[in-house]
């Protein structure tokens, strides 16, 4: 499998699966911006499903119809035209045989690109596009509101004039009203909703439980909800940085003062003053009058694929637990272990904004890559933990204290940090501090240290700020030392830095690449690419 999709003989197939994949992930925009044309925006779909009405769910819409359109002026060209007798005039490339879906008399059929396979109705892009934004694509599933996550999507309910149905926006409560205030209107943008004054009526809102509504589905599925034809979700809040409390969303915080993100006073702070990238650094830098601010709602959600059981989590933005007032990744990371230790889990797909150079106190409640292999090390621990009791964890939901360590034969893996070997894990010195496990538990939340503690106490696997250790204490098995082995991980949501040098994807990449040879999770990494196919 290509680590990046940039060099499949398919232009567009993107990364090209070994084996069945459960999913297919289109996508759209793999940036963060500051490009508009390059932000995020994905497709997800059941391969079991086909290309069937309301088959395909859009997880989040910041590009959207426009870079659709510009698979199709791609690919296009290259798509097979129908006989008479509706079967295909050369066989399809791929050697596979599409299948005549909704359409009665389909004039084309793709062969290259995200949507081969696909039967069309049309002979135009533009024509084409539209098509599966009306009739395949049923629910947008949207992280945040953030305009680099809808823009696309509030624009393009132009085109929705004379269709049969409403689309659904799926989002945690928090995002939906924000988008129905501060979005659908009727002064930013016509209120096009079913909702409110002057609802028109083409859009509908779907308020999702965090954490799951108990009260459907049963066994693995418990706490799922449908999106689309062949795909059910459940979703977590995270914490994507700080914002005003006059501002729409968010859990409350008057204890804070660090500087996450905030839309209004976050760049306040010289960057200069803040160039050390420490945790102490962004501590010392405060609001003015010290206003009480909030941590800002974003979500993590777990896709299931009905017909395989098989799952993928998405993110949308968030921060890391370890500088976070208001921490609880570690609640995603105690469900995904239960789930990649059970086979279920195929892959992540997370942000990555910046690359290590970006320091703690200018993250803006984004990731770096030092930061993500943190994270990625909780989740590590988790599935160990799971491995070594031999059972499932207690639900997400129980939120402990941390207890004291009691410990067994063997420890987890630890990264050492010394001069010579380890120079990137020694600039990262603060980026997990006991101090901020302690403030989190304040919250309520289960943050990625709390779960640590409370879940694997028995481990004495609190993450400190000295990471992991390579070596394997004795009596520990060879399988701890690589507990996320066959996990992709998908990064999206890069920052363009805009300026002459190196790639930053590919610079990410390496940074992530050489956290992960020192940690050895045994997850692969890869870096999205607009345009292409991510098959998990």
């Amino acid at each position: 499998m290509k680590a990046d999709g940039r060099h499949s003989a398919d232009p567009g197939a993107g990364l090209v699966p070994t084996a069945s994949p459960a999913f297919q992930i289109i996508v759209l925009g793999a940036g963060g911006g500051p490009n508009e044309d390059n932000v995020t925006g994905l497709l997800v779909r059941s391969t079991a499903r086909q290309w069937t009405r309301d088959s395909i769910l859009a997880v989040d819409a910041g590009v959207h119809l426009a870079a659709i359109i510009k698979i199709f002026e791609e690919h296009l060209p290259r798509a097979i035209a129908r006989r008479r007798n509706n079967n295909l005039s050369p066989a399809s490339t791929r050697g596979e045989n599409p299948v005549t879906h909704d359409l009665e008399n389909p004039k084309l059929c793709m062969v290259t690109g995200p949507f081969a396979n696909l039967e069309l109705p049309y002979e135009t892009a533009k024509a084409n596009a539209t098509y599966v934004f009306r009739s395949l694509i049923s629910t947008y599933l949207i992280t945040h509101p953030h305009l680099d996550h809808v823009a696309g999507f509030a624009i393009n309910t132009a085109a929705l004039q004379q269709t049969l149905r409403r689309k659904r926006v799926a989002a945690l409560p928090s995002t939906i009203e924000a988008i129905k205030e501060h979005i659908f209107n009727g002064i930013i943008w016509p209120n096009l909703s079913d909702e409110g004054d002057g609802a028109v009526g083409f859009v509908s809102y779907d308020r999702l439980v965090d954490g799951g509504n108990v009260a459907l589905g049963d066994g693995e599925g418990r706490g799922y909800i449908e999106v689309c034809d062949g795909l059910a979700v459940k979703g977590w809040s995270v914490s994507h940085g700080e914002c005003m409390k006059n501002n729409h969303q968010g859990s409350y915080s008057s204890e804070s003062t660090e500087v996450g993100y905030s839309p209004y006073c976050s760049r306040r702070s010289s960057r200069k003053d803040m160039s050390s990238g420490s945790i102490d650094s962004a501590r010392s830098q405060t609001f003015p009058q010290n206003p009480e601010k909030k941590a800002y709602d974003s979500a993590a959600y777990f896709l299931r694929d009905e017909q395989t059981g098989k799952e993928v989590l998405i993110f949308g933005d968030v921060e890391p637990d370890s500088v976070s007032s208001n921490p609880r990744t570690g609640r995603v990371w105690q469900d995904a272990a239960a789930k990649l230790s059970a086979g279920l889990l195929t892959g992540i797909l997370i942000e990555c904004s910046y690359d290590d150079s970006q320091p703690d106190g200018m993250l803006f409640g984004h990731l770096t890559p030092r930061h993500l292999v943190v994270e990625l090390g909780v989740l590590a621990r988790l599935v160990n933990g799971l491995a070594s009791r031999g059972s499932r964890p207690s639900s997400p939901r129980k939120r402990k204290r941390p207890s004291n360590c009691h410990k067994l034969p063997f420890e987890e893996p630890r990264l050492r940090r010394t001069p010579s070997r380890h120079p990137v894990w020694r600039r990262t010195r603060s980026i997990v501090s006991p101090s901020m496990t302690t403030r989190g538990e304040s919250f309520g939340h289960a943050s990625s240290e709390a779960v640590l503690a409370s879940e694997n106490s028995e481990l004495g696997a609190v993450a400190k700020e000295d990471g992991f250790n390579h070596e394997l204490p004795k009596g520990a098995s060879k399988h701890m030392i690589s507990p996320l082995q066959g996990l992709k991980v998908v990064i999206i949501h890069i920052k363009d830095p805009l300026r002459d040098g190196p790639d930053i994807g590919h610079t990410i990449l390496e940074q992530l690449k050489g956290h992960e040879a020192e940690a050895r999770l045994g997850c692969t990494f890869m870096i999205s690419e607009s345009g292409t196919s991510v098959w998990l």
